[in-house]
């Protein structure tokens, strides 16, 4: 677990070192920056109507790299967020409540997103 400013463990972080999530963000950046390149490369490539867009996320190469992208997008969110809340807000109430409310949407994105694709 994570420690905080005031020594105590904090069981939000997400690998529970600093570094480690660093490292995680700075990855799970890469894999989303190239899906968003693949996205833009298609649309520019290709004749794009409804069965090219079909055929090209529904392959089984994109729904693997679509589902990666889905869990770097809820690792990333998740640590900048925390980052955010663990810097800026000083009421622990207040900061739990808000971490809360950002689990509770990032699992529901990464549910959702699975569904979608699988």
């Amino acid at each position: 677990m994570a420690r905080n400013n005031s020594g105590m463990k904090s069981a939000t972080g997400l690998t529970g070192s600093g570094s480690r999530d660093w490292v995680l963000q700075r990855i799970s950046a890469v894999v989303l920056a190239v899906y968003s390149l693949v996205i833009v490369g298609f649309f520019l490539l290709s004749d794009v109507n409804y069965d090219t867009w079909h055929g090209f996320m529904m392959s089984l190469p994109m729904r693997l790299f679509s589902l990666v992208a889905i869990l770097s997008l809820v690792f990333h969110a998740w640590v900048g967020m925390w980052t955010v809340f663990t810097d800026y807000v000083k009421s622990s109430g207040l900061r739990l409540l808000l971490q809360t409310v950002v689990i509770i949407a990032v699992l529901v994105y990464l549910f959702w997103g699975v569904m979608i694709f699988w």
